[in-house]
């Protein structure tokens, strides 16, 4: 529970405390050696495919030292450090019995708070500042948040999902439910507020299963109508109130505009988004079944963006923001069909189980993979597989009696 909160605080202070993370993903692992040690048992032996899957996606970085040119070396020893998440959250979680769920209750109150006061923080920030962080919207920026803008607002997205389910699942104290109302009401706008295209996509998409799922059941046809409203009226309100909803969408126009003029589009997002798509195919292209390596990967990029982008200086050289196709070029399509069956083999084996922070999760995961190379920075990889395995421990096998909702 400890290191628990050790990662879920240093997501939001690593800019400052950068080894508060490493500290909690160490301190579950060798809680794990120490419990299997003690009790000579392994708690989770029987679901050993779940976390076998997605310790496969380490292996995969590991065998791809194979794959390295000798002078980038150092890129794969600084890769395989980068991916130690796949290994020590893995193993500690999977030699470790299930947390009790009076723990997770408490570790998914514990993220929405600290988002909350992340967003709240943000937001006196863009008070003090609204001028100036309204014209940065206009250039493909955004207002400054921690951790960093994409992650955030994926994070908050989570926090917003959990949160809704504490509520519906009466899996909190009535004291709490008003503020835990008004926590998720405050992340909602903020959400908009920020504009990131990556959290508000995951936003509407797990609003619009929320949707089907009212429209399925049996008398959920009015609360499936309000929230059809709500998700209709939030952008059009949006749009009129705030200001940076407002220039994030003419800047996104502006941005899709450019696309073909890569002399302009060099600064906007989406356009150096798809000229980093194209290089990555060319990359990929040329070595389809094994691909280049990932600590080739970069070299190989700036020989295909000289080629395909000669107007282009080195300083607008960018990977590929696509966790697919990074994979692709870096790994082949052969390691691409490894990556995707470790990262979501769990989905499938919860397939008949109730888990919708799973469910929430991975589509989190699964979108922003579409327009990030999300598993490529210390706090993407602790959002995906910390709160991946946390939101896997609700279906796991547990010998505790507990009369509310167990968070899965």
């Amino acid at each position: 529970m400890f290191f628990c909160i050790c990662i879920i605080i240093g997501i939001f202070i690593a800019h400052w405390f950068r080894i508060l993370p490493s500290i909690g993903m160490a301190g579950i692992a060798l809680t794990g050696l120490i419990y299997a040690g003690v009790y000579r048992r392994i708690a989770n032996w029987d679901e050993w495919p779940v976390f076998g899957s997605l310790f496969l996606v380490f292996l995969l970085h590991l065998v791809q030292g194979l794959n390295t040119d000798a002078s980038n070396y150092d890129e794969f020893g600084k890769d395989m450090v980068l991916q130690l998440p796949f290994l020590a959250l893995v193993v500690g979680f999977w030699l470790l019995p299930a947390l009790p769920a009076r723990y997770l209750r408490a570790l998914w109150l514990i993220l929405i708070a600290i988002t909350t006061i992340a967003a709240l923080g943000a937001t006196i920030n863009y008070l003090m500042n609204v001028g100036e962080i309204n014209e940065m919207y206009l250039h493909s920026k955004v207002m400054p948040t921690e951790p960093d803008h994409i992650r955030f607002s994926l994070i908050i997205t989570l926090a917003i999902a959990a949160g809704v389910l504490l509520i519906l699942h009466k899996a909190i104290l009535p004291l709490w439910r008003p503020w835990l109302i008004v926590a998720i009401t405050f992340l909602a706008l903020f959400l908009h507020l920020l504009a990131v295209r990556s959290g508000e996509m995951t936003f509407y998409v797990l609003g619009g299963l929320a949707v089907l799922r009212l429209i399925t059941r049996a008398n959920q046809w009015k609360r499936a109508a309000t929230l059809a409203v709500v998700l209709l009226l939030l952008p059009a309100i949006s749009f009129i109130a705030l200001p940076t909803f407002r220039n994030k969408i003419f800047n996104t126009q502006d941005d899709v505009s450019s696309v073909n003029r890569s002399s302009v589009g060099k600064t906007y997002s989406i356009s150096s988004r798809v000229y980093s798509y194209k290089v990555a195919l060319a990359v990929w292209k040329d070595n389809k079944l094994v691909g280049v390596g990932k600590p080739d990967l970069k070299t190989e990029m700036a020989k295909r963006y000289a080629i395909l982008y000669p107007e282009l200086t080195p300083e607008y050289y960018i990977q590929p923001h696509n966790q697919y196709l990074y994979n692709l070029a870096a790994y082949g399509i052969l390691g691409l069909l490894v990556f995707c069956l470790g990262i979501f083999y769990p989905a499938w084996w919860a397939r008949r189980k109730y888990a919708p922070l799973l469910l929430a999760q991975y589509i989190s995961i699964a979108l922003s993979f579409l327009v990030e190379y999300t598993l490529e920075t210390q706090i993407g990889l602790a959002y995906v597989v910390f709160f991946l395995l946390l939101a896997l421990q609700g279906s796991l096998p547990t010998s505790e009696e507990d009369p509310r909702w167990l968070p899965a």
